[in-house]
């Protein structure tokens, strides 16, 4: 199976399994001249516009990085989850009964249905 994350824009500092991958740097330069390079902000992505690939019910105990881990492989995906659904803490992600939309990364086409 093809992963989907190749197709991805260009690669930045951060490898493309990352929550930061494609966000922009900028510099701060302070008042002795160091500079500073940070990150800017991510802006959390509409989740409308992700391809769901399947749904996970929550099971007591399960944590956002458990669940990642099963679905994608890599419990460090468990950012993907909390886009998908769409939450700021992965706690929400944990409880029991909630039911989860699994979905390809932004920008990558989902599966064709007949």
């Amino acid at each position: 199976m093809t992963d989907p994350l190749e197709f991805l824009p260009d690669p930045t500092a951060y490898p493309r399994t990352s929550r930061y991958y494609g966000i922009p740097t900028a510099e701060l330069v302070s008042g002795d001249g160091r500079r500073v390079p940070y990150l800017t902000r991510r802006l959390l992505p509409d989740p409308a516009g992700f391809a769901e690939i399947g749904e996970h019910v929550v099971r007591e105990g399960e944590r956002a990085e458990l669940i990642a881990a099963r679905q994608f492989g890599d419990a460090g995906q468990w950012w993907r989850i909390a886009d998908a659904n769409p939450v700021l803490d992965p706690r929400e992600l944990a409880e029991p009964g909630r039911r989860l939309r699994i979905t390809l990364p932004a920008g990558v086409p989902g599966p064709v249905l007949d």
